[in-house]
């Protein structure tokens, strides 16, 4: 298992006022419709969550890195839990043409307004319990979802990614280093159940037998 920074480039290309997120809006309003995962999650107010999330190509510098890192090819199968409107899927397909990708998001408004070159490729479904057959993907990858699970999903879901990966795997979840960041987090989250320490992240990837990569993001 090794710690690979794909994601913190896109993650800090965003600007966030913390204050403004609480004070604008009734926090536990906007959790609670935001976990409904719909409209106002994805494409409502940016008070609730992305304020309008659309196709804009930043994720193809993320998957052009990992078909680098971990030399994949056409006819591979990569895995993408918490897939949300397949643009990192489709960025894929750019990049490698003849891989093979896979959405799974609980989100039915996400499937239903995902890009429409890997919408076919999407299902809904849960982490905790993943349909596919063992050793089934070249990468199974997770960005971003696996903080949203309680603690007794987290367990089932880390156990999944092992199950169905061939050989590579790679994660990334929210986490936090000290005060600042913890409080930052709380402010701008609206659906994150698991706050975890860096420490606390790799005890929970011991616990379950998790051997993939991973990398965290914090919120400073």
């Amino acid at each position: 298992m090794a710690y690979i920074d794909f994601i913190s480039a896109v993650h800090k290309s965003t600007k966030r006022d913390y204050l403004k997120r609480i004070n604008e809006h009734p926090k536990a309003d906007a959790a609670i419709r935001a976990r409904e995962w719909g409209y106002d999650y994805w494409d409502g107010d940016r008070k609730i969550c992305y304020g309008g999330y659309y196709y804009d190509g930043r994720w193809e510098k993320v998957a052009s890195a990992m078909v680098e890192h971990y030399g994949l090819k056409p006819g591979d199968k990569v895995l993408d839990i918490g897939c949300g409107k397949g643009f990192l899927l489709y960025d894929f397909t750019k990049v490698v043409p003849g891989i093979e990708v896979t959405g799974i998001d609980i989100s039915d408004y996400a499937i239903d307004n995902a890009k429409e070159e890997v919408k076919p490729f999407l299902q809904k479904g849960h982490a905790k319990t993943l349909p596919f057959e063992d050793n089934h993907f070249d990468l199974v990858i997770s960005i971003n979802t696996l903080h949203n699970l309680y603690c007794n999903e987290l367990f089932d879901a880390l156990s999944e990614i092992q199950r169905v990966s061939k050989k590579h795997s790679y994660l990334c979840v929210e986490s936090y280093r000290n005060e600042q960041e913890k409080v930052n987090l709380l402010y701008w989250q609206v659906t994150c159940e698991m706050f975890c320490t860096p420490q606390e992240w790799e005890w929970w990837f011991k616990l379950t037998g998790y051997k993939g990569d991973h990398s965290l993001i914090y919120f400073e």
